[in-house]
């Protein structure tokens, strides 16, 4: 078996993804269409589609196809555009960039924009309700939903922003920035990959792999954005890298350096590929995302 081709697979994959959300969020002429264009600004400003990749690769592994689980893949990558949208609003990080393009409130104003995350976050419940429709049973449906409440909600991305907004400008563990990673950023990133296992009818074994796996990809991806951030090439990123620093943000960096950051990025990524140990080429774009990490510069 050759190279697994990373770069190939995520353009496919992610060609899949923006096709599927075109079509269950297209435009509109309607007396809604500012708020409608204003999510639509977002949701098709160039994100690497990575949550709803992962969900269906976590798919396939667990042994099903992507066609059923493509509403479901969407309606994660809908949660995560509106966290963007609010994330960057000046009562919270207050950026003006985002993926390389003036952030939503610069654009549609402030309103306009908290009004298009909204749209957002609920839109994607009735996509993951419309699961059902392609033939996945109506328990499983219901089970995806609580997964993603939490890991969106105050247990999981939510309680993790607050924490990171509490802990600006103020000195704190090591273990409470993990605590925060695994809940601002690392909750979506394991959900995608539990929520695809399960609705590819994985057995429970397979879920918890998957489960296993993006807790640790989750929290190596946080530990390799926040050196992005002293270290990144701003062609790639789509913003200038120093913005942490320059809100006093408790990140890996800055609590452990440079070199202590990248070896606990790389203690993660080995822990995620162990979780994969027992899968065969199936899992191979997985393994590819982890290695991934570890090289990435945008």
């Amino acid at each position: 078996m050759g190279e697994f081709d990373l770069k190939a697979y995520l353009s496919r994959r992610r060609q899949v993804v923006e096709e599927a959300l075109e079509k269950i969020f297209p435009t509109t002429s309607g007396l809604e269409k500012k708020v409608v264009d204003a999510a639509r600004y977002s949701l098709f400003a160039g994100g690497k589609r990575l949550r709803p990749i992962l969900c269906l690769a976590a798919a396939e592994v667990a042994g099903g196809d992507i066609g059923p689980v493509l509403p479901a893949a969407c309606a994660l990558e809908m949660i995560h555009t509106y966290s963007l949208i609010h994330d960057d609003l000046p009562a919270m990080d207050n950026d003006d960039f985002r993926r390389g393009v003036l952030t939503n409130h610069k654009v549609f104003g402030e309103a306009v924009a908290i009004l298009a995350g909204d749209a957002l976050l609920t839109e994607a419940f009735e996509h993951f309700a419309s699961c059902a429709k392609e033939g996945i049973s109506p328990v499983k449906v219901v089970e995806v939903i609580r997964i993603a409440v939490k890991a969106a909600g105050y247990r999981g991305m939510i309680g993790g922003q607050a924490i990171d907004l509490e802990c600006e400008n103020r000195k704190v563990s090591l273990a409470t920035v993990e605590y925060m990673h695994i809940h601002k950023t690392g909750a979506l990133l394991s959900a995608s990959l539990e929520i695809g296992a399960i609705l590819g009818g994985g057995d429970e074994a397979r879920i918890k792999a998957m489960r296993t796996y993006g807790h640790h990809m989750g929290l190596a991806f946080q530990i390799t954005d926040d050196l992005l951030d002293v270290e990144g090439d701003p062609t790639l990123m789509g913003k200038t890298p120093g913005s942490d620093a320059a809100k006093n943000k408790m990140t890996y960096p800055a609590l452990l350096g440079v070199i202590q950051s990248r070896a606990a990025a790389k203690e993660h990524v080995e822990s995620s590929l162990e979780a994969l140990s027992g899968f065969g080429e199936a899992a191979e774009p997985l393994r590819a995302v982890a290695r991934y990490l570890l090289v990435r510069k945008g």
